[in-house]
């Protein structure tokens, strides 16, 4: 294995339409790649070419496919057998974010550090569990969620209402017939991205995420509120250990069970008093982490996922040591029920700022030519800067020039590390 090199040009496919995609886009674009993006949106389409064909029916030198739901659904399989080159797992390896039981069960036999758990589809025995437990109470749903199939909460009642939805179908249909409860870890959260490569394995920076909708860690949890990295208190030792203990092993079990792994493993960690233990494992980018990690790599990103897709990762990276933040705005009535339609006013005023990206998210063109509101987190706001609070100060400067009616955004990105 070598060091990367300057990526030379490559026709690569995006599959996906949201921020995550829209960095991976960027930043690619900005290597000089010709980059496609299936079906891309608004934003998208002001940097690169965007098709409303399926993957399968393109030609690429390389395919990334974005989001998590076409991974489970076996795309990356299908390209295969085409003889394509795929950045993302099959759908073995996917179900690690498929199906939490599943992801929970290799943990146990890798001997990874996680929160003890129990696995219901039967309401009477999950609540007869709850009511013998103490809070607080992690509920998971086992399938796809899109980020929003968690509650912690120390309120019985609530507790059991949501295992009652879940397993129901109510909350998320067949994807919450199944739930998790676990015991609630204390400490601090990190996200760890990893490209991986069949056999081997090399961390990118991290990120921390922010879930929670409003200020101070308030509210329902979304599917991210906005990110910064990379992060002080997480340093290479802490980033070695959590490799050691939790990703090797991980990665060791799947090739055990026959599973070539090749693509993004996300690992979602808490870091208690004994050490890094695993919340949860993800088989794509984390969004809106991506939008600040993702930046730090131009001139590289392209050739690294190229190499991890054809089973022999480069070894090393460079990133940038910029420090970078993004401040997600969100529609009105996001998580549970988002409205949309509304005009975005701003944006293209925000996006001349210095040290600013935006990352489109959920937004949609109208035949008028006007961008609007198309889902719940819209777009992705982000700030580079060498220094940290000049890039909260970068974001939240661009966050100001852009809006639309009932813009929900937090103001406190980033500000525990200040």
């Amino acid at each position: 294995m070598t060091a990367v090199t300057q990526s030379p040009h490559l026709r690569i496919v995006v599959v996906g339409g949201g921020g995550r995609e829209h960095a991976i886009a960027d930043t690619l674009v900005r290597e000089g790649h010709s980059v496609t993006v299936t079906p891309g949106n608004p934003g998208i389409a002001q940097i690169c070419g965007t098709s409303s064909l399926d993957a399968t029916q393109l030609e690429a030198d390389l395919f990334v496919i974005g989001p998590e739901a076409p991974l489970v659904d076996g795309l990356a399989d299908r390209l295969r057998q085409q003889g394509k080159s795929v950045f993302g797992p099959g759908r073995d390896g996917a179900m690690l974010e498929g199906s939490k039981d599943f992801m929970k069960e290799i943990a146990a036999s890798a001997k990874v550090p996680t929160a003890n758990y129990r696995t219901f589809d039967n309401l009477e025995l999950a609540i007869s569990y709850l009511r013998g437990t103490d809070g607080p109470y992690v509920i998971k749903t086992d399938g796809l969620a899109a980020g929003k199939g968690v509650l912690v909460t120390s309120d019985l009642d609530e507790a059991i209402l949501d295992v009652t939805q879940k397993l129901s179908g109510t909350s998320f249909g067949d994807a919450g017939r199944k739930v998790i409860i676990e015991e609630c870890l204390v400490g601090n959260e990190i996200s760890l991205m990893v490209v991986c490569d069949g056999k081997s394995a090399l961390a990118l920076p991290c990120a921390c995420d922010h879930k929670r909708l409003s200020d101070g860690d308030l509210g329902p949890n979304t599917g991210g509120m906005g990110a910064y990295s990379p992060v002080a208190w997480f340093d290479e030792g802490m980033t070695q250990r959590a490799m050691d203990e939790i990703v090797h092993p991980t990665l060791a079990k799947l090739t055990s069970m026959g599973i070539d792994y090749r693509g993004l493993l996300y690992a979602g960690l808490i870091i208690t008093q004994e050490g890094p233990k695993l919340i949860e494992f993800n088989v794509r980018f984390g969004d809106p982490e991506a939008q600040v990690i993702l930046p730090q790599l131009e001139g590289q990103l392209g050739l690294l996922l190229l190499s991890a897709a054809k089973g022999d990762l480069d070894s090393a990276i460079v990133p940038n040591k910029k420090n970078g933040v993004v401040v997600v705005m969100a529609a009105p009535g996001y998580p549970e029920s988002p409205k949309v339609n509304g005009e975005i006013i701003g944006l293209g005023e925000a996006a001349k700022l210095d040290g600013v990206r935006i990352f489109h998210s959920g937004t949609k063109l109208t035949d008028q030519g006007a961008i609007v509101v198309g889902g719940g987190r819209v777009i992705g706001v982000c700030g580079f800067d060498e220094d940290l609070r000049g890039a909260i100060s970068k974001a939240y400067r661009a966050v100001d020039r852009i809006s639309f009616d009932g813009a929900q955004f937090r103001r406190d990105i980033a500000a525990r590390e200040e």
